[in-house]
């Protein structure tokens, strides 16, 4: 009976092997695995049965096993046989791959298990950008969010940035902190050299013609890289491009989507012949360069002598580094391997991308090449800048994830006995504590101005429920201001509309705003204090909070102070007097006899005099009052002053996060340094009333709370005692 159910199995087999040969496709292909697994089950049910059946009557014979084996022999030749037939059929409906034509995402599978993957597991994606400027810093943001989201593999970026770019770049990876991402820099300015004596007509300047350099920037290592716009978002995984290196022929270089207008066609504008170009050329907005070959062609000088040939005749570039590529390909299009459209799908004002996506179901690379970006007119704009503005608003702390799949020994983990003890009653504190904030400096322009020996910096921090008190203080306050401000992805967004939208802060360039992002339930004060003082270009600061208004010519008034006091030779900590009204309709006093009158009606009081009198109550408030020139006071203990110092001034213990303790240990540290505390007799600033901050709600709410408040607190004089010797 066993011998008869192989035989019936073998004949299946055979059935469904004339059908592969008939209709030989992927859906046929599956229908045989599916049948041939299906025949398995039931051949094992068969021989259960029958074997069961044959215990009963016989014992199982030599000779029955060696009918078996031939049995199972016979179905391995057939089987061989089976295969080399559905090989035949692969080859004969299977169409010739054409590298010059588009691959599908069904050809490409980054990470697969498979032996037929197109790059080794885990290989590192080298991806570069070239980034000049403020706002470009915050486009490359959301185009790294959009890449991390959905990545498999390590990538390495390589940023070609000028000394501005650099510094905001390298703050906000090093303070992000993502595994398996790591990242170069390479000095713009020593770049621009070989490219700044071509005439260029692009908003981008001179940065736009850096893509041209790229095989000489970067070191000799990389030998593959994928170059990338600023103004691109991703709707697929990089790996699907890096996969196409290997489609390009032993020629190709340089692989490039077509352009999707008509300009080197020459259609859009009369009177102006465009850069030479093979058909409607191609946009460099996205680039997979194979470095290695075009170094291997002396690629620099391909470059130079094509744009020197053809600036003869048009004289300058339009589309920057676009052009010259064009150029070269133009001559020499052995070079370039044609992208699939959806790699760089342009939404261009004269676009004709429709035509690409209303085909192509995945698209990849979303490319914002119009000058207005995410104003372009076009009818499907809504559904484009919708993806764009998810990733604009998506929280980057999920992208901290590991490639578990990738880990290896060398990557840097934080020991299991440095963790925060989940059980500890002051856990939140100390995890917060321990935490890295993702940090983007100078979120908007900024420009200093000119800065003379004597200039001051307001510095102080920020939620955005304080949005609000910005502007009033800017209209008192000329001088410069460096705000930190703690916000989440979308409230960052939401900030650069609101001063957008307001005509006085959008014109104001002195004020260096810097963001760092929110992460775990508390505020992290001094960290974020440290963040606003260290991005101070001024000799001097006043450190100050962002709900006191400055009296009428406070800047001018410090800086004479300043100056008069040589606070740039001794350790001296101005003090200016602090005021608070309980109206939220308030003037601020002119002068220093409406704050005395304002004092004697009840319309003021010296700042928390209800609350928290100890605070200030070293100001000595009578003295003020009648004094004509600074005074000496005494230090005491839960001094929390506002003060004018030096920009070198000992920074803030980020361990005070929320509520407690945070500004009376900063001058506690200055009096263990000897600092000289004096109170200006003709400054003051107002505090604007409002609602208490959730910080505060938690410290006279939980008395857990206070409990590690006081914990941290006696810490923090013990470690001062060690430092200072007191």
């Amino acid at each position: 009976m066993l011998i008869n159910a192989w035989i019936f199995f073998i004949n299946i087999q055979q059935c469904l092997s004339t059908i592969v040969l008939f209709k030989m496709t992927r859906r046929w292909i599956r229908l045989l695995v599916a049948a041939l697994i299906f025949g398995t089950a039931l051949l094992i049910g068969v021989i259960s049965i029958a074997s069961n059946r044959d215990v009963e009557n016989k014992a199982f014979t030599k000779e029955s096993y060696l009918d078996m084996k031939h049995a199972l022999l016979q179905m391995k030749n057939e089987n061989l046989e089976l295969k080399v037939q559905i090989d035949k059929q692969k080859e004969q409906f299977s169409p010739e791959i054409n590298l010059d034509t588009s691959i599908t995402s069904d050809q490409i599978k980054p990470c697969a298990k498979d032996d037929s993957i197109l790059f080794k597991r885990c290989e590192t994606i080298h991806v570069a950008i070239v980034c000049a400027g403020y706002d470009a810093t915050r486009a490359v943001s959301t185009l790294i969010k959009s890449l991390l989201f959905y990545r498999k593999n390590p990538i390495h970026l390589h940023f070609v940035a000028d000394s501005i770019a650099h510094k905001i770049l390298n703050t906000l990876f090093h303070s992000w902190d993502i595994p398996h991402v790591n990242f170069s820099f390479y000095s713009a300015d020593n770049l621009t050299s070989d490219v700044a004596w071509i005439p260029n007509k692009h908003y981008s300047g001179v940065y736009g013609l850096l893509k041209l350099t790229l095989p000489k920037a970067l070191p000799q290592s990389v030998e593959k890289v994928i170059v990338f716009d600023c103004d691109v978002t991703f709707s697929a995984d990089v790996a699907d491009l890096w996969s196409v290196f290997s489609l390009f022929s032993a020629n190709q270089a340089i692989g490039l989507v077509e352009n999707q207008s008509d300009w080197y066609l020459g259609k859009l504008w009369k009177n102006y012949e465009p850069w030479p170009a093979l058909g409607r050329g191609f946009n460099t907005g996205v680039i997979a360069m194979d470095l290695k070959k075009l170094r291997s062609l002396n690629w620099s000088q391909l470059w130079l002598l094509t744009a020197e040939k053809d600036l003869v005749s048009h004289y300058f570039t339009s589309l920057a580094d676009q052009d010259v590529f064009n150029a070269v390909l133009f001559q020499e299009p052995y070079l370039v391997y044609r992208l699939p459209c959806q790699y760089n799908v342009q939404l261009s004002d004269n676009t004709r991308s429709e035509s690409c996506y209303s085909e192509v179901a995945d698209l990849k690379v979303i490319h914002w090449n119009s000058p207005r970006k995410l104003k372009v007119k076009n009818k499907h704009s809504d559904f484009f800048r919708n993806l764009y503005y998810t990733f604009v608003g998506f929280d980057g702390n999920f992208l901290r994830r590991q490639l578990f799949h990738c880990n290896d020994s060398g990557m840097s983990q934080s020991p299991v006995d440095d963790l925060p003890v989940e059980d500890d009653a002051c856990y939140e504190l100390h995890k917060a504590r321990d935490a890295k904030y993702r940090t983007h400096l100078f979120y908007l322009t900024y420009d200093a101005g000119k800065i003379d020996e004597h200039d001051i910096t307001w510095v102080a921090q920020l939620s955005l429920d304080r949005l609000q008190m910005i502007e009033p203080l800017c209209r008192l306050w000329e001088g410069p201001i460096s705000l930190a401000l703690y916000l989440s992805d979308m409230e960052a967004d939401q900030f650069h509309s609101f001063v957008m939208d307001s005509h006085f802060l959008s014109s104001r360039t002195n004020i260096g705003y810097h963001v760092v992002y929110k992460q775990g339930s508390l505020y992290p004060i001094n960290l974020l204090r440290n963040v606003a003082l260290e991005q101070v270009s001024t000799p001097f600061v006043f450190l100050s909070d962002i709900d006191f208004l400055p009296m009428p010519n406070l800047y001018s008034t410090l800086k004479k102070a300043v100056q008069s006091l040589k606070l740039a030779n001794e350790n001296k900590a101005l003090v200016v007097p602090a005021f608070e009204s309980q109206r939220y309709q308030t003037k601020v006093p002119r002068s220093k006899a409406e704050v005395i009158a304002a004092l004697d009606m009840g319309d003021l009081l010296t700042f928390r005099y209800h609350d928290w009198a100890l605070g200030h109550a070293a100001t000595n408030f009578p003295m003020w009052r009648t004094a004509t020139i600074p005074y000496k006071i005494k230090w005491e203990p839960n001094f929390e002053p506002y003060i004018v110092v030096r920009r070198d001034v000992t920074r803030y213990d980020p361990r005070f996060l929320g509520f407690g303790w945070n500004k009376v240990s900063h001058s506690m540290e200055l009096h263990a340094q000897r600092y000289e505390f004096q109170v200006l007799p003709n400054a003051f600033i107002i505090h604007l009333p409002h609602s208490p901050s959730v910080d505060i709600s938690k410290y006279r709410s939980s008395a857990q709370y206070r409990k590690c408040s006081e914990a941290l607190k006696s810490e923090f004089i013990r470690d001062l005692k060690k430092r200072y010797d007191s």
